[in-house]
């Protein structure tokens, strides 16, 4: 497999595992969880995916031939919620957008890994540009992870490794220790 085909299967990997991650924090919480604010400088879950899914849409409908900062995409909306947004909504914000994503990055070749594209009116090679969303993705995946557990607090089921159990799961055989484990 040549280098862009390898690039192109890992931004795959990654950006499944970055949704992985989220649903999994997401599924521990009740729906009153998703729209709670630890502090007044703080995104609820519900503001965190709304922001995701607004730069999803803008980043990635028509991702070869149009700018990834759409006209129509006004992004401080996307961080407010009104009283009848509903969980439901929220988890459809989350689809579309992670379909979106996955959807222009399926359809990508090889020979379009150093092709240019506008972010912002700046120029990206497609390279560049999904490691700009991999890195903005992975960033507010972290902050999503991090509330679901504050709120979730001693409930909370880790995503990864059990604190304490580093050195039981070096020890383990690699599939049986590591399938319950979301794909990074």
């Amino acid at each position: 497999m040549d280098l862009a085909a390898h690039y192109l299967e890992e931004a795959r990997r990654q950006m499944r595992g970055h949704k992985r991650m989220g649903e999994a924090a997401m599924a521990q919480l009740g729906d009153e969880d998703f729209f709670v604010t630890i502090d007044p400088e703080s995104n609820s879950v519900a503001i965190l995916v709304k922001h995701i899914a607004g730069n999803m849409r803008s980043r990635f409908t028509d991702f070869l031939t149009s700018d990834g900062e759409k006209p129509d995409r006004f992004r401080d909306r996307e961080f407010e919620i009104t009283p009848a947004t509903t969980r439901a909504e929220v988890m459809k914000w989350w689809e579309d957008g992670w379909n979106l994503v996955l959807s222009a990055i399926e359809s990508l070749k090889p020979e379009d890994v150093m092709r240019s594209v506008t972010v912002r009116g700046e120029p990206h090679t497609v390279l560049q540009a999904i490691n700009r969303q991999l890195a903005h993705y992975a960033q507010h995946t972290g902050q999503l992870v991090f509330l679901a557990k504050h709120l979730r607090s001693t409930e909370w089921k880790t995503l990864s490794i059990p604190r304490g159990k580093s050195e039981e799961f070096k020890k383990a055989p690699a599939k049986s220790a590591r399938g319950s484990l979301p794909e990074k």
